[in-house]
């Protein structure tokens, strides 16, 4: 590895030992080799540290929090600490197929600046089994429609997304919108005009894991969405921004509000 290499990938790690070495050797063996591999140790409390530890790659660098940060605050850590030209993403529990870094690379040097490449995703299980495919993944492929889609969800694959270094430092991520950090980028990013290039090729495999799919279905996921969109929208105005992509969130973010009070007024009525 150079001293400046040519990718930085990010991997906050909590709580994932059983997973982690899947997803370390998975950036470990890709076909582009000049990489640096930033570990964020989000004060693990099971055997990740240990794992990170065993690796003697000296393209893998650790960072350690001393209490639990979370996602966005760890991951602006990983950023401010890269030194490669471009960004890619990784979760501690997913995989990334070999030539993933290879083919991104070699696409978003074809692209103009302002522009995020990411990919679609299979999904996959505890134990590693194929369980299918994210439909609005897979249904939104060309930059317009993703644009078209993002005011009412999201609908990219967060650990496949790859950008210039350059890029992401002008928007980082907001701790305040932890619950979805990802969908708060690409909202920001959107509203400024940066475009969405996905790649039809599934370049990670996405883990889905049943404590957090059961955790996440506990709570009225229009109300998440609401809140997200409307933080998002308060701090553009703050700005002194406002274009017709945040005129169509604000919309979608009502019809949210409008979900969600349907929702609960309905789950009351069962009881």
């Amino acid at each position: 590895m150079s001293s400046t290499p040519q990718v930085s990938v990010i991997m906050p790690v909590y709580n994932t030992a059983p997973f982690l070495r899947e997803a370390i050797d998975s950036m470990l063996n890709q076909s582009l080799s000049d990489f640096e591999l930033i570990l964020v140790n989000d004060a693990s409390t099971d055997d990740g540290l240990s794992i990170m530890e065993s690796y003697a790659d000296p393209r893998i660098r650790i960072i350690h929090n001393e209490k639990n940060l979370g996602l966005a605050v760890s991951l602006n850590k990983a950023i401010r600490s890269s030194k490669g030209h471009y960004i890619a993403r990784m979760d501690g529990d997913d995989v990334s197929v070999a030539h993933r870094l290879e083919l991104q690379v070699a696409h978003l040097k074809k692209l103009p600046p302002n522009t995020v490449i990411c990919s679609t995703c299979i999904l996959i299980d505890e134990h590693g089994n194929k369980i299918g495919k994210w439909k609005d993944d897979s249904q939104y492929l060309t930059a317009k429609k993703i644009r078209s889609k993002l005011p009412s969800n999201n609908c990219i694959v967060h650990p496949s997304v790859f950008m210039r270094r350059d890029l992401l430092v002008e928007f980082f991520y907001d701790p305040e919108q932890s619950a979805a950090e990802d969908y708060d980028l690409w909202l920001r990013m959107a509203a400024e005009g940066i475009t969405f290039h996905k790649l039809e090729e599934p370049l990670v495999m996405h883990r889905i894991r049943k404590q957090s799919f059961t955790r996440e279905r506990q709570h009225n996921v229009f109300f998440k969405l609401f809140r997200v969109k409307v933080v998002f929208l308060f701090h553009g105005l703050i700005k002194g921004q406002i274009n017709a992509f945040m005129l169509k969130t604000l919309l979608m973010s009502i019809l949210d509000l409008i979900k969600g009070l349907a929702k609960e007024i309905k789950k009351r009525l069962k009881r």
